[in-house]
Parts: structure tokens; C-alpha cells; sequence
């Protein structure tokens, strides 16, 4: 499923605010916590706790959140599909960036390991 610059342009303009809690509300109902949830978030994106907050109650955009994010350099072993996207073939950075934190979300809600998640090669 090709993505367009339109559907690129609306995940960029989308705050992380507003969907961090569905994330967490995913991860939870699979009896996994919120600590897990920021273990992942922390390995894709470098981003602390603090940081996490402060970006949370900023409002911050998923540009200006991943422009806040030092990816981690196994990041590209994120594969998979995931809203019908095959997240290594999406070609827009900051989309597959997102993607890549659907994947890890999704994931864990699936009971994945959390040291397969936190892939190390």
C-alpha cells in the first residue's frame, strides 16, 4: 500500500499526545505496563522519562517528537506490517519512524519478549 504526501503530512501534523494513551491502553489490556511501554519508546527514540513527559504535555507533533529522538542505530531491524504498511519499504523518514513505534507497540500488546522487541542484531 503505496503511502502519499497527504497521509505522510497527517502523521507529521499528529501530536504524540494524542496517541500515547491508546498506546498505553494497548500494552495495559495485555497486562503489560507502562514501564515497558517506556523501555520501548526509550530504546526507538533516546527519549528519558523526563523528556517523554514534557514532549506529552507540549503537545509536540510526531515531527517535532522524532526531531526530539536520537533512533537507535538497530532501529532498521523493525520489520514487519503494520496499518497495512510494511514498515522496512515505507520511504518517507519521519513516517517509517512512526511505524517503527506502531511495530514495537504492537509487540509488546502481543506479549512479544522484551529482549526480542529491544532488538540487539
Amino acid at each position: 500500500m503505496p503511502a502519499t504526501a497527504h497521509h505522510d503530512e497527517r502523521i507529521a501534523k499528529m501530536t504524540f499526545a494524542s496517541v500515547y494513551p491508546y498506546y498505553l491502553l494497548k500494552v495495559e489490556k495485555k497486562g503489560r505496563t507502562k514501564a515497558e511501554l517506556h523501555q520501548v519508546i526509550n530504546w526507538l527514540t533516546g527519549i528519558s522519562e523526563k523528556k517523554l513527559q514534557q514532549l506529552i504535555e507540549k503537545k509536540a507533533t510526531f515531527e517535532q517528537f522524532f526531531k526530539a529522538a536520537t533512533i537507535h542505530p538497530h532501529a532498521s531491524l523493525i520489520t514487519g506490517v503494520i496499518c497495512g504498511y510494511r514498515v522496512e519499504e515505507i520511504e518517507n523518514p519521519l513516517t517509517q519512524q512512526v511505524r517503527w513505534l506502531d511495530k514495537l507497540v504492537d509487540e509488546l500488546a502481543k506479549g512479544k519478549a522484551i529482549e526480542k522487541i529491544l532488538r540487539t542484531k
